[in-house]
């Protein structure tokens, strides 16, 4: 990423600064460390000051939230203007979990310190994941996630009457059976006989299997380093592992991390670019999340045209999906996969590959390189 300055905030005895050599993203909780540590250490009261101070605050609670909650449990628990309880925290061999009872958002799930999702707003995440996939093939019947513990996108997927079979790969048994029992909301999906639930490696999974599918979905863990599935990214996956498991005409669809005016370089653009080596036909799109604190990115991918318009694309839904989208239809879809001008410029001018060897992360680190650097 290019040098940023700041003008706004960021000034100092009236100059503003360059953040070159300061930081490498644009995450809210970079800039607001000791800030926060400090608030949560003295019990402030600032998270009541403002809504949109408690929006910021809570942005910038992804990073910390292992550390802090660990050391700060009980101080934690009296910052009642946000943080209205913390309902689980826990370690499995793969990721560090919490669950937390956010005032603004929610239930809100954090993962090896990255917020996943919250409850008010992951409709709006999960709805732009599944839907634009699956109305644009003509007959989706077998459908694999790779991931998706939490049950919103089987939800999401189970909506369409053309489904018939779902297989959700998870490599954390101990993420979906806590997702199970805490996210409500889910609850009907994990039930629903359609459903297969596999607990495994999404890549030895697809392996293994002889069967193929009209659309296979990535909704996966950000790719950061030392996470569990930052190789599930790479043009070696989707060329030998993904792509033979597509039946003809299928599609693929993988969540690709931020895609704002200043976040989308971290890995966005990267992924769009692999995936363009590997099929004919990609689309990238965004929208904005509010728990996230971003615009976050998609990518569709397929060797078949990615072609209907907004009018096709509501008469699908009319015809497939069981009950009223709140977020996608059709003119939103179109809106979404018509990106600024600063992110189509590096789109089209990507030129790394993601490889297991020039893989690019996000912020953040993942259970196996804190262990190795325990």
């Amino acid at each position: 990423m290019g040098d940023i300055s700041c003008s706004n905030g960021n000034e100092v005895n009236g100059k503003a600064h360059s953040l070159a050599g300061y930081r490498k993203s644009c995450w809210y909780e970079e800039e607001i460390e000791e800030n926060l540590r400090w608030c949560f250490a003295l019990n402030m009261g600032v998270w009541g000051i403002s809504s949109c101070l408690s929006y910021f605050i809570f942005c910038s609670m992804k990073r910390y939230v292992d550390k802090t909650l660990k050391k700060l449990h009980m101080e934690a628990k009296e910052v009642t203007p946000f943080l209205c309880g913390i309902l689980h925290t826990g370690a499995t061999q793969y990721q560090d979990i919490a669950l937390l009872d956010t005032k603004p958002f929610g239930k809100a799930l954090v993962i090896d310190g990255k917020l996943q999702s919250a409850e008010i707003d992951e409709f709006i995440y999960h709805e732009s994941l599944v839907h634009p996939a699956l109305l644009h093939h003509p007959n989706p019947e077998s459908i694999f996630i790779m991931g998706g513990g939490e049950g919103s996108t089987a939800r999401e997927i189970l909506r369409h009457k053309t489904v018939q079979k779902v297989v959700m790969c998870d490599i954390d048994e101990e993420v979906v059976d806590f997702c199970k029992s805490y996210l409500e909301v889910n609850r009907e999906a994990f039930c629903d006989p359609r459903l297969e639930l596999v607990i495994n490696d999404a890549r030895v999974e697809l392996e293994s299997r002889e069967e193929c599918f009209e659309v296979i979905i990535g909704d996966l863990a950000d790719p950061i380093e030392g996470g569990p599935c930052y190789q599930l990214y790479t043009k070696s996956f989707y060329e030998s592992i993904v792509k033979p498991r597509l039946t003809t005409g299928g599609i693929f669809v993988t969540q690709a991390g931020p895609a704002g005016a200043f976040t989308h370089t971290e890995v966005f653009s990267c992924i769009y670019n692999t995936l363009r080596q590997v099929f004919k036909h990609v689309v990238a799109y965004s929208a904005h999340i509010p728990s996230f604190a971003d615009i976050w990115g998609w990518v569709l991918a397929s060797d078949s045209p990615i072609l209907l318009n907004a009018e096709e694309l509501d008469l699908r839904m009319k015809q497939r999906i069981k009950g009223e989208n709140r977020y996608i239809d059709g003119k939103t879809f179109s809106s979404a996969s018509t990106l600024s001008k600063v992110v189509r410029t590096s789109l089209d001018n990507e030129t790394q590959v993601y490889t297991e060897g020039t893989a690019r992360f996000i912020y953040g680190h993942g259970t196996a390189l804190k262990q190795d650097q325990g």
